[in-house]
C-alpha cells in the first residue's frame, strides 16, 4: 500500500469519528426538548367547557381562559362558573396544585363512591367542635371520597343524635357537593342524583 492511500484512509477515519460524535451529541440534546414541551402541555390541562371541581365550591364549568397582565408578566387564568350559587372565579393556570382543583370523577369512580354511602358509619369524636373541624377539613380537601364519608357519617348520626346547627349545614354542603358531581359524572339530572344518594343513605 502506498503512502497516499494510507493518508486517505486516515482522513476517512477521522471524518467518520467526527460524524459519529455529532450524532451522539444530537441524541443527548433531544430529551431536553421533549421535557420542555411536556411541561407546557401539563400547565394547561383544562379546556373551555370542561367541568372541574373546586374544593368546598363544587362543580364548575370553565367558560373562558383569559390572559391577564400581572406586574410585568402575562398570566393565564381559568374563568370558572358555578351553577349552584352563580359564583364566578378566576384561577391562575400555573397554580392549580395550590387550589386542589381537579377533573370531575369518572363513572367507574362513582361506583366506589356509591358503595361508601352504603357502608357503616365511622366512629366520630364526641366533641362536636372537634368533629366539625375534622369534617370541614375533609370537605376542603376536594376529595369526593371524603365528602361521601362526611355525608354518610352525619346522615347516620342524625338518626340517633341531634346534630348542631353547624353540623346540619355541613351535611347539607356535603350532600350538595356529592349529588352535583354525581349528576355531571353520570350525566343524569340533579333530582335523579339526589334520589340515588338518599336511597343509599337510607339503607
Amino acid at each position: 500500500m502506498d503512502k497516499k492511500s494510507k493518508k486517505t484512509k486516515k482522513i476517512v477515519k477521522k471524518e467518520t469519528k467526527k460524524e459519529s460524535n455529532k450524532e451522539s451529541k444530537t441524541k443527548i440534546t433531544k430529551p431536553k426538548k421533549k421535557e420542555s414541551s411536556s411541561a407546557i402541555s401539563k400547565q394547561n390541562i383544562f379546556k373551555i367547557n370542561d367541568y372541574v371541581v373546586y374544593p368546598a365550591q363544587g362543580v364548575g364549568k370553565i367558560v373562558d381562559i383569559e390572559e391577564i397582565k400581572v406586574g410585568n408578566q402575562k398570566k393565564l387564568y381559568y374563568v370558572i362558573q358555578f351553577s349552584i350559587n352563580a359564583l364566578k372565579i378566576k384561577v391562575q393556570v400555573d397554580k392549580l396544585e395550590e387550589t386542589n382543583i381537579r377533573p370531575v370523577v369518572s363513572k367507574n369512580e362513582i361506583k366506589k363512591i356509591l358503595k361508601i354511602l352504603e357502608e357503616k358509619e365511622d366512629e366520630l369524636e364526641e366533641d362536636w367542635k372537634v368533629r366539625y373541624q375534622n369534617n370541614l377539613a375533609k370537605i376542603k380537601s376536594g376529595s369526593i371520597y371524603e365528602v361521601a364519608r362526611v355525608c354518610r357519617n352525619l346522615f347516620k348520626r342524625a338518626r340517633d343524635k341531634e346534630l348542631s346547627l353547624m353540623e346540619r349545614r355541613l351535611y347539607e354542603t356535603s350532600y350538595s357537593l356529592l349529588t352535583n358531581e354525581i349528576a355531571i359524572a353520570k350525566e343524569i339530572s340533579i333530582e335523579d342524583a339526589k334520589n340515588l344518594v338518599s336511597d343509599l343513605l337510607s339503607k
